[in-house]
């Protein structure tokens, strides 16, 4: 069984967490935390194709220049090469997943604007 109490951590940005769920070369779900305010950089997946599924909070997912804001139990599908940028601009954390299949580590390129 797996859980975010014993799943493997990591941070990434200033102070964003995320949990390995699953991990395997053909899938990766990742179960992350955004605080207020915060941004991930954009960036396109060559291969990977992902689903980020809102789990608590607002989480705004910016695809190829279009906005979508996600609330809780709300979900966006995100194409292979598609740029997308995951963005909290609401007053609190979002905890969301990140579905990845296959996963998306070594797979990422920066996607100015």
């Amino acid at each position: 069984m797996i859980s975010r109490e014993n799943a493997e951590h990591y941070t990434w940005g200033i102070d964003c967490d995320g949990w390995h769920l699953v991990r395997s070369a053909d899938l990766s779900v990742i179960h992350e935390r955004m605080p207020p305010g915060r941004a991930e950089q954009r960036h396109r997946h060559a291969r990977s194709r992902q689903f980020f599924f809102v789990l608590r909070g607002v989480l705004t997912l910016e695809l190829e220049g279009r906005e979508h804001t996600l609330g809780a139990h709300q979900g966006l599908e995100v194409p292979p090469g598609a740029a997308h940028q995951a963005i909290n601009r609401s007053d609190a954390a979002a905890e969301f997943l990140v579905v990845s299949q296959p996963r998306s580590h070594g797979d990422r390129e920066d996607a100015p604007r």
